[in-house]
């Protein structure tokens, strides 16, 4: 198989095994403490500014407010991804024993504390202390020397330009080296080097390579259930998103669905949080100025805006600046500020758009031939889970320090910022719902899959919208 390069295995099993169950437990600890001390060493302590609509479009500046510390949230966050996707994936055999109660949690979150604590503040002064995972019997286990040495190549859809998202898959491969002492790499390729940005999916699939890192909504051309594991337009953000793939049982839907269907495992591994609404070269005052506009974007938003006149594109990141610039389209979405400013997009457009309905939090995934991933052992499976639930959280605290910043520096270069006027959000949102509901008429895989989506969203958007809300309301005024 290409990109499986090369599987060693040294002589004579003599090392200790480890229980899975266990490992999961106390690296979920390790994994919300991390969560805690990244934010707690200033990587998401952000001033958070109230975006006034009438202001911005009457003299494009960014009003100012007071310093926001979001350590409870990334914290919280950290908690519920490491925790959900281990419990999520650690088994049949270990799904109702994973749960850890009060006082276990206690003595583990010290244990997992103070082992994170010293592998960080090791790798930070530079010492080359060797990685933990925040449990005794997993670092013990990858200690054995009858586990193999294994080399995969990564196919991805990014550019390298793209230090969040591309970063996120080339920190994923290193965290995985990093626990194993070396005898498991992933290596990170940017898209287009070893297989088409957009066919990462399709490449892991038939074991063209050994491993991906995509978006998964790409690929609702092939199936449209792959819009799940992304998110949703106008669905929860992507606080929300992780509580209810963790949680609330949408991992374990998606994962059955993606293993029945494409034979591939998919971990998410990262999450930019809500994006903006794109990069425009006319004004869009209603939803008539729709019609025959040329943009990019993927997913159920460019079917949702498909549906109101626009000629949908979808290409890879790396070719949205020139199409702009030669006026092959008339619109893109990216990401957010951070990753558009390096992009340049502010150089070949006028108007910058919010919010981007079509991702309210969306979640990137690595991907496995379920072949190659159930062929792992229980060790290294364990340790691509606890490498994503780092990686989740890191590419999220990174994106809530840079977007900020970025932002204010789009705004100085005189770029328009725009809201979406109602009209065009109320029409977008009611062909949302008509795509969800032809989708689940017909696939009753589908179905399940957003029946439980919106049962956890209707039970959560009202708390949102009563505790976070109001604070950030006040925070923001």
């Amino acid at each position: 198989m290409r990109g499986a390069r090369e599987m060693r295995v040294p002589p004579a099993p003599t090392g200790a095994k480890c229980s899975l169950r266990t490992a999961c437990t106390t690296v979920w600890a390790s994994a919300r403490h991390t969560a805690d001390r990244i934010s707690s060493n200033g990587g998401i302590c952000m001033s958070e500014h109230p975006i006034d609509r009438d202001q911005i479009q009457r003299d494009g500046s960014l009003p100012r407010g007071g310093d926001f510390s979001r350590r409870s949230f990334v914290g919280a966050l950290g908690a519920v991804a490491a925790g959900g996707i281990l419990a999520a994936c650690a088994g049949d055999d270990d799904a109702d024993t994973v749960s850890v109660d009060t006082a276990a949690s206690s003595e583990v979150d010290t244990a997992a504390s103070s082992e994170v604590d010293t592998a960080a503040s090791s790798d930070e002064s530079g010492e080359g202390a060797t990685p933990t995972t925040g449990s005794a019997d997993l670092d013990e286990a990858l200690q054995a020397s009858d586990l193999p040495e294994i080399e995969w190549d990564m196919a991805t859809s990014w550019p390298i330009v793209l230090d969040t998202i591309y970063g996120g898959a080339v920190y994923f491969g290193e965290r995985v080296a990093a626990l194993t002492g070396g005898r498991f790499k992933i290596n990170a390729a940017p898209g287009g080097e070893l297989v088409p940005p957009l066919e990462v999916l399709q490449s892991v699939q038939t074991g063209a390579v050994a491993s991906g890192h995509s978006a998964s909504y790409y690929y609702t051309g092939i199936d449209p259930i792959t819009q799940f594991s992304t998110c949703l337009p106008f669905g929860m953000s992507a606080r929300g998103h992780i509580s209810w793939m963790t949680q609330g049982g949408g991992l374990e839907l998606i994962q059955a669905a993606h293993r029945e269907r494409f034979g591939v495992v998919t971990i998410p591994a990262g999450n930019t949080g809500c994006q903006m609404g794109g990069w425009f070269n006319k004004e869009i005052k209603s939803v008539a100025d729709l019609g025959g506009l040329r943009m990019r974007i993927p997913g159920m938003g460019g079917q949702a805006l498909e549906t109101l006149g626009v000629s949908v594109q979808v290409i890879p990141g790396g070719e949205i600046y020139q199409s702009l610039e030669s006026g092959a389209i008339d619109g893109a979405e990216w990401v957010g500020p951070y990753d558009d400013l390096k992009q340049e997009f502010n150089k070949v457009t006028d108007f910058y758009y919010f919010p981007g309905w079509w991702e309210p939090g969306p979640s990137l995934d690595v991907m496995f031939p379920a072949d190659e991933y159930d062929g792992l052992p229980e060790e290294y499976r364990a340790v691509l889970q606890s490498a994503a639930a780092d990686s989740y959280t890191q590419m999220l605290a990174k994106y809530d320090t840079l977007n900020p910043p970025a932002l204010q520096t789009i705004i100085d270069s005189g770029i328009t910022i725009l809201p979406y006027p109602d009209d065009v959000l109320e029409a977008a949102e009611a062909a949302v719902q008509e795509i969800l509901e032809a989708n689940a008429a017909a696939d009753a895989g589908y179905k399940e899959i957003l029946d439980s989506y919106r049962a956890y969203q209707a039970q959560l958007t009202p708390w949102f919208g009563l505790a976070e809300k109001s604070m950030l309301d006040f925070l923001t005024k």
